[in-house]
């Protein structure tokens, strides 16, 4: 396996610039430590076959075969299905809890030790009581809609970036209703477990929300 990785990080280099690869996965075959499996992603077929072409993957390729007992089998695989599953339950979180304001939702969304850390709270480490309570109060005040622009996830972290409409309907930040529509945009990053949400990290507008209301003079 050092040998391999050394392959792969030599490769890795040599191709910086070069290479239409995305994404790559070294696996060892626990019942049987000689057998490895690299899956290798490219964003479409004729990108893996110019990758394939490129004479520094050809080189390394050669070593690695010095590396194997016989050659090496391949699969071209198609993508038929490719979920991160951690995205799903983000999701769900948007457009089935926060935009329908069905807050008490987060009780079977999020692990009972979920923690919640935002400046726009009263404090920056909320439990899961204490955020719903306060979340109810943002989202009765505000009527916000929240609409994923874009998500990256990475093993058990998810990143969102947003984009927030609403009416300022109730009392926010001590500011009575001012019927006004506002806007605004964030990035939440939210840790999962067990196919729940954990922890997140929220980063609103929140200044550009209070000078909407008329809250903070612009």
């Amino acid at each position: 396996m050092d040998e391999l990785n050394r392959l792969m990080d030599a490769w890795v280099e040599a191709t910086q610039g070069k290479r239409t690869a995305t994404h790559s996965v070294v696996g060892r075959d626990r019942a049987d430590s000689t057998h490895v499996v690299e899956i290798v992603e490219f964003p479409s077929h004729e990108e893996a076959m110019q990758n394939s072409h490129l004479p520094e993957t050809e080189g390394i390729f050669r070593e690695m075969l010095d590396l194997c007992e016989g050659e090496p089998s391949f699969t071209d695989l198609d993508v038929m299905r490719d979920e991160q599953l951690n995205k799903i339950v983000v999701r769900s979180y948007f457009e089935d809890v926060i935009n329908p304001r069905n807050i008490d939702g987060m009780d079977g969304m999020c692990t009972c030790d979920y923690r919640e850390h935002s400046p726009a709270m009263s404090s920056y480490d909320l439990g899961l009581a204490q955020a719903k309570a306060e979340t109810k109060e943002i989202t009765a005040a505000l009527r916000p809609e929240l609409t994923v622009e874009s998500m990256v996830a990475e093993g058990e972290m998810v990143c969102v970036r947003l984009s927030v409409k609403g009416r300022h309907v109730g009392t926010f930040a001590g500011v009575e209703a001012t019927g006004k529509e506002i806007s605004g945009t964030g990035q939440i990053t939210f840790r999962c477990e067990g196919g729940r949400l954990a922890e997140s990290w929220w980063n609103m507008d929140e200044r550009g929300v209070l000078e909407q209301v008329g809250a903070l003079k612009g």
